[in-house]
Order: C-alpha cells, then sequence, then structure tokens
C-alpha cells in the first residue's frame, strides 16, 4: 500500500476534511500537499475567514504528511501564524513538508497559500509516533 493509498484511507473516514471539502492534490512519503475552497459559512464576525478554517487546513496536510507511511501518528504540539486574511471563495493551498522523521516523533512545516500564491498561514507540528499502524492491511 502506498502513501497515496493510506491517504486515501484516511480521508474516507476523515469527516471533517470532508466538510472543509479537501481535496488531494498529492502525496509521497512524508509530504502532502492539499487544497480547498473557503465559503460563507467559514467566515467569522469581522467578515474574514476564522482562523480555525486555516488552522484545520494545515492540520489536515500535517495528518496525511505524518501518518502516511501508515505508522499512525498524533499531535504532540502546533503552532500557526496568520500572515494574510482569507476570505469566501478564496482557494488555499496547504503544503506539509517533513523537516524531521525520528522513531518516535517527526517535525512538519505547512505553508498555506491563497489563490494568488499569497502565504496566509505558516503552521509548524510536531507529531507522536505510535507503534500502531493505521491501515492493517500495509504491505
Amino acid at each position: 500500500m502506498a502513501p497515496q493509498q493510506v491517504v486515501a484511507h484516511m480521508m474516507e473516514h476523515d469527516l471533517f476534511s470532508q466538510w472543509l471539502g479537501i481535496q488531494v492534490i498529492e502525496v509521497q512519503e512524508g509530504y502532502s500537499k492539499i487544497q480547498m475552497t473557503v465559503r460563507k459559512e467559514m467566515v467569522n464576525g469581522f467578515g474574514i475567514t476564522h482562523g480555525g478554517i486555516a488552522f484545520s487546513l494545515a492540520d489536515s496536510a500535517f495528518a496525511f504528511a505524518c501518518n502516511n507511511r501508515n505508522n499512525l501518528s498524533v499531535a504532540l504540539d502546533t503552532a500557526i501564524n496568520f500572515t494574510k486574511p482569507v476570505h469566501i471563495n478564496d482557494v488555499l493551498i496547504a503544503e506539509a513538508k517533513e523537516l524531521h522523521n525520528g522513531k518516535s516523533t517527526g517535525l512538519y512545516h505547512i505553508t498555506i497559500t491563497n489563490q494568488n500564491n499569497h502565504v496566509v498561514a505558516l503552521f509548524k507540528g510536531t507529531c507522536f509516533r505510535t507503534n500502531k499502524k493505521l491501515v492493517e492491511s500495509y504491505q
């Protein structure tokens, strides 16, 4: 089972990522690139996209990148910086890159850009690696 198959399994069971409208663009070991379009119900009281939406997009990219070797990994620590506002109908792309792949932890940097290739947020995530397989039929 390839990293793409692990992520497909994750997406099949990830109802929140489905609700966000996430589409998987590319997956490699320790890497993922996903996108979504911001909808009107994702806007906060200031008329801009709620920060939790960008965070959630980055968190999904993080999860797909750190789990796609089929080693169940969970978030240990995350942080996000918002650099530009996000608006309704913006198309956001989150690209997760692995900085460290250790036996018990992994470190990832996720950049979120909009349709104009402007960086709107930067996310850093550290995961804890369990000794469990995410998909039991992994070969």
